[in-house]
């Protein structure tokens, strides 16, 4: 797919806007509308290795994201990686780079992916990439929400998969 690309400013400064996308378990609070099942793979939530798996409805089918970070360059630029389709055979890529404006700050999205099989290529050519940017330029929005509108709940936040709270192991404890 040629690269999808979605931009928003938004009135915050680029630290604080560069954190939160880096943070990866906070991704359900602005991604949550189409992305599924989401929880992150390792225990690290953020920065140059973090990762995280969740599932997305297509047009056709259900597809399996596997996404890591790759490169984070802060305040400017986070580079992800993605695994996408059945055995994680597509590999994709996205790219954060943030600009200040002032005391705002410009958020560039750009998504790709290089489809593996001709099933994959024609998949994409039905209108993924329509689909693909609206969900993008709607997370966007959400994103933008979440710093200008001050809401009084906490954000939604993901957890490693599997991981219980109840049965955690506790260390320093004498009971």
């Amino acid at each position: 797919m040629n690269p999808v690309r979605a931009h928003v400013t938004i009135s915050a400064p680029r630290e604080q806007v560069f954190d939160l996308i880096a943070d990866l378990s906070a991704r359900p609070a602005w991604c949550g509308h189409y992305q599924r099942d989401y929880h992150l793979t390792r225990p690290r939530a953020s920065g140059k290795g973090a990762g995280a798996r969740f599932m997305v409805k297509t047009l056709l089918a259900r597809t399996w994201v596997e996404l890591v970070i790759s490169e984070a360059a802060a305040p400017g630029l986070l580079r992800e990686q993605l695994r996408l389709s059945r055995l994680g055979r597509t590999p994709g890529f996205s790219e954060y780079e943030l600009t200040p404006l002032g005391r705002a700050t410009r958020v560039e999205l750009t998504f790709w992916t290089e489809p593996a099989t001709r099933l994959d290529a024609f998949k994409e050519a039905l209108g993924a990439r329509r689909s693909v940017r609206r969900k993008l330029r709607k997370s966007l929005k959400r994103l933008r929400a979440i710093f200008e509108e001050q809401g009084d709940k906490p954000l939604e936040r993901a957890t490693i998969a599997g991981y219980e709270p109840a049965k955690a192991a506790r260390f320093g404890s004498t009971a």
